[in-house]
């Protein structure tokens, strides 16, 4: 059997789908799978052993080009890619409008969530097939009861696999570290630098060095005056494949609601994670490992708050 995924966006929910794939290939152990998914994002799928052949799109990019001759172009060229050979499902993980429309360029039935559980429910229009799963789910759980739905499976009532490899390490971390996440897409996502100069503090005194992430100039800023205060370390820039090596060796993680905050807790690292912005519920921070969300919409988390959550993954942590 040969099927196509289709997860473009973004980073947390790419990850959030992981575990689905997961339980398709116990079900179907000789599936061949590739994946659609939005090109700065392509290397969580690749880190799979289970997916043949990572497809990356440019539709964020694309969108706001579409007068341009290069855009079409390179449209083209992805349709032909979906359609080098068929698919004998094309499972629509996502729901939206953008993802059902890529999901028909390929050859094969696309198959989704139906008008009442789609994110989008015009989506639903363009599926083969439908199938319901409850909205009020978690993110993990409706990739997981939609795959199992259209492929005919049991629903596993095991805890979510992820199922991501290890990449080598490429930047020199320190022996022992914990990762601060601290930077967002939003401004509204973000937590107060004086919270995490202090939690940064709490983890040195542990022995562990806070090693501050980053992505852009201005977050790397940020990262900077952080590391200053807390005596942290400050990588230099990372691709997505090297920031999962980081994540994947780290003693702890603290960070916003963010994909790498996701990406930790996929590893089995123990992980909090922060929202200021809206509930973690249907998004919350999930793993194999000690995992737990913090805040709400209109709730920016106390700095004692998330000691204790810290403490009742580690033990107490020395004052800073």
């Amino acid at each position: 059997m040969k099927l196509l995924i289709v997860k473009t966006t973004s980073m947390g929910d790419v990850v959030h789908a992981l575990p689905a794939l997961c339980d398709l290939l116990r079900a179907l152990p000789e599936a061949e799978v590739d994946w659609l998914v939005e090109s700065p994002f392509a290397a969580i799928p690749r880190l799979h052993p289970g997916v043949r052949r990572v497809i990356p799109i440019a539709w964020r990019k694309w969108r706001h080009r579409l007068a341009d001759r290069a855009t079409w172009r390179a449209m083209a060229v992805l349709r032909r890619t979906l359609r080098r050979e068929p698919y004998d499902l094309v499972l629509d993980l996502q729901g939206l409008l953008k993802s059902a429309m890529w999901a028909r360029q390929a050859i094969g039935p696309v198959a989704g969530y139906d008008a009442a559980s789609a994110r989008e429910p015009l989506a639903a229009w363009l599926y083969r097939r439908t199938a319901a799963v409850p909205r009020e789910l978690h993110a993990i759980e409706r990739c997981r009861r939609l795959a199992a739905a259209h492929l005919g499976y049991t629903l596993p009532t095991t805890a979510p696999e992820f199922g991501l490899q290890v990449p080598p390490a490429e930047w020199k971390a320190p022996a022992r570290y914990a990762a601060l996440i601290p930077n967002a897409s939003r401004v509204d996502k973000l937590w107060p630098e004086s919270r995490w100069v202090a939690v940064g503090r709490r983890l040195r005194a542990k022995g562990w060095t806070p090693v501050v992430m980053w992505g852009s100039e201005a977050e790397q800023t940020l990262a900077e005056r952080i590391a200053a205060g807390c005596d942290g370390a400050v990588p230099t820039f990372l691709t997505v494949e090297q920031v999962a090596a980081l994540l994947a060796r780290a003693q702890a993680v603290v960070g916003l609601d963010t994909g790498f905050t996701h990406l930790a807790a996929a590893y089995g690292r123990p992980t909090v994670g922060i929202y200021c912005d809206h509930e973690p519920g249907l998004a919350g921070v999930t793993g194999p490992g000690p995992a737990a969300s913090i805040g709400g919409k209109g709730q920016v988390p106390k700095l004692a708050d998330v000691i204790a959550l810290l403490e009742s993954q580690h033990g107490p942590l020395p004052p800073g």
